[in-house]
């Protein structure tokens, strides 16, 4: 499939929430580490009432579909990780909107919008052991893909994206609150980057 239609969006998002119910205590003990122990849980908790949501849109048009989990990912989960993919979610509708369908550059415009709210909220930039590490990579690669297809696009975008969680393991945190930890972040992943990581995997399966 090289179109990203709203029929791929609901399969994109039901398959995230999978994941996040799935690897709800994986990412829960990767912020145990460093953070406040509560990633996975947030993220399981927003992403299954994404889940009821997303049967009452299944019709409707990207914009809307995105919005309606960007509004329900900021009235359900807890931290910071609802308001940054809440924020991700919501300005990637605004560049979808009122369409069902969009090819490899309307992608690209949905994920250019995702990730300059989210740099703009978190204050973020590559290198500071955020989801930024994980997300930047992956648009970038997907902007970067030589050809027209969207699928090869998203291939390298998932790629890039679980290469920059992994990265993220000898880096210092200068942000959030792994940053108070100081050197002592060093040596564990990215909470935030691995559940990003997740979105573009799944992203990518969704259009296989």
């Amino acid at each position: 499939m090289d179109k990203f239609t709203n029929a791929s969006a609901i399969a994109w998002l039901k398959a995230l929430s999978a994941t996040y119910q799935e690897k709800k205590d994986y990412l829960t003990a990767l912020d145990s580490q460093i953070g406040d122990a509560d990633h996975g849980t947030n993220l399981s908790r927003g992403f299954a009432a994404v889940d009821i949501k997303l049967d009452t849109v299944a019709d409707k048009d990207l914009g809307t579909i995105l919005k309606t989990v960007a509004m329900t990912l900021i009235s359900t989960v807890g931290g910071a990780s609802g308001p940054l993919y809440g924020s991700f979610f919501l300005q990637a509708s605004t560049a979808v909107s009122g369409q069902t369908s969009v090819d490899k550059a309307g992608v690209g415009k949905m994920l250019d919008a995702g990730l300059a709210s989210v740099m703009a909220r978190g204050k973020a930039n590559l290198g500071e052991k955020t989801m930024i590490d994980a997300m930047l990579p992956a648009v970038k690669a997907f902007n970067d893909s030589p050809d027209d297809l969207l699928t090869t696009a998203l291939v390298k975008a998932s790629e890039a994206a679980r290469k920059g969680a992994e990265a993220t393991i000898p880096l210092v945190a200068t942000k959030g609150r792994a940053s108070y930890l100081g050197e002592r972040s060093a040596g564990h992943k990215d909470p935030g980057s691995e559940s990003t990581a997740m979105l573009f995997e799944t992203l990518s399966n969704a259009l296989k």
